[in-house]
């Protein structure tokens, strides 16, 4: 059971005043699918009460004869009344025999000049704190950036980037991405029950990674940042199949214990294929309301352990007050605009970051013979 299975049953229900099709006559606004819950809405726009019962049931049962034997925990259908959209064309079927897949193309199925992946070897570092930051700077340089969360069992950006209050559009196949402090964004979290555990095998988070990358209408990209869960597991060998990628960031913090597992990524990158572009020390120190500065984890040790793997050290990020409460309220655009002293110190160390990988990003496009040095004389 899928979202492809569910449109395909509900192009078959007859629309009460068309006759076509619920899926020909644009009446299905959208279409999710997770773990036995199933979920449609549909533009009822022009049907008296009666009719949109009518349709109501009819599109449950068609949701419920798809599943057959599958067992579905939940089947919701709302009607609204909003108006049919364009007419859709229905989704393709499964061929009876199964087809040779054709191999991706060099770019793969993104089109963005750098895609970037944020790693790193063990959770509770910074890692999405740090991808949220990269994204949101770089956007700032004006720069199209999309924003990929893909750490599917624990997403973070719902509440990073402070998608609570939207809801995710869906057109047919076609998820569409959230527009956040001039960043698309796409998050497992914001199609499923927040409070829901993901508790999901290797190829179900291999079919949901491969989901939210070729169905996220994520459009012409320069940056696309990737938020990978922290470890050495399905979803970065998943990513390294999919997408071609520029390189790595790898997030450490100072600590001993975070280095042996960053090590470890870096590595896990370096034998998939991928560049490493350098590594980043969070929560390199804690910034008191009295401005001085407290080495909770040391500090310089993802700079001495970046120097050991023979790769760039890509800045220092402080941990303070104001950085944990934009975090929690979803406005990473306050990390680069904070007037006060610390605030200033710490858009100033952000900002660092975002050059030192934009050029190293440019530097690896450029070994990869993907681009060419350009010469300009003024």
């Amino acid at each position: 059971m899928d979202k492809n299975t569910i449109q395909q049953a509900l192009a078959a229900v007859p629309h009460p005043v068309s006759g076509a099709g619920l899926l020909a006559a644009g009446a299905v606004a959208k279409v999710a699918y997770c773990d036995g819950y199933a979920s449609v809405r549909l533009n009822g726009g022009g049907l008296n009460p009666a009719q949109r019962k009518a349709v109501e049931d009819a599109a449950r049962a068609a949701v419920i004869r798809a599943a057959g034997a599958e067992p579905l925990r939940d089947v919701h259908v709302e009607v609204t009344d909003d108006a049919p959209d364009a007419p859709l064309p229905e989704p393709k079927r499964a061929a009876p025999t199964a087809a040779k897949a054709e191999p991706a193309p060099a770019g793969g199925p993104v089109n963005a000049r750098h895609i970037i992946a944020v790693g790193a070897g063990k959770g509770g570092v910074g890692k999405s704190s740090i991808a949220v930051n990269l994204a949101v700077g770089l956007a700032r340089k004006g720069h199209a950036v999309g924003l990929m969360d893909g750490d599917i069992y624990g997403p973070s950006l719902p509440t990073m980037l402070g998608l609570g209050a939207i809801e995710a559009a869906v057109r047919g196949r076609t998820i569409e991405p959230f527009l956040v402090h001039n960043v698309k964004a796409m998050t497992i979290g914001a199609l499923v029950d927040p409070d829901k555990p993901l508790v999901w095998r290797g190829p179900m988070a291999h079919g949901a990674f491969k989901q939210l990358v070729e169905q996220t209408n994520w459009g012409e990209l320069d940056y696309l940042v990737i938020d990978l869960p922290p470890g050495t597991g399905d979803v970065a060998l998943t990513m390294a199949q999919l997408l071609r990628l520029s390189g790595a960031v790898v997030v450490c913090t100072p600590q001993k214990v975070a280095q042996d597992d960053a090590v470890r990524a870096a590595k896990m990158f370096q034998q998939l294929g991928i560049e490493v572009l350098g590594v980043v020390e969070n929560m390199s120190w804690f910034v008191g309301d009295d401005g001085k500065e407290y080495d909770i984890f040391g500090r310089g040790g993802a700079q001495r352990m970046a120097q050991r793997l023979g790769v760039p050290f890509l800045g220092a990020v402080p941990i303070t007050m104001a950085l944990r409460e934009n975090s929690d309220r979803g406005d990473p655009t306050a990390n680069f605009t904070d007037p006060s002293p610390a605030g200033r110190r710490l858009a100033a160390h952000l900002a660092a970051l975002v050059n030192n990988v934009e050029n190293q990003a440019a530097l690896a496009s450029v070994r990869q013979g993907r681009t060419r040095p350009t010469l300009t004389i003024s």
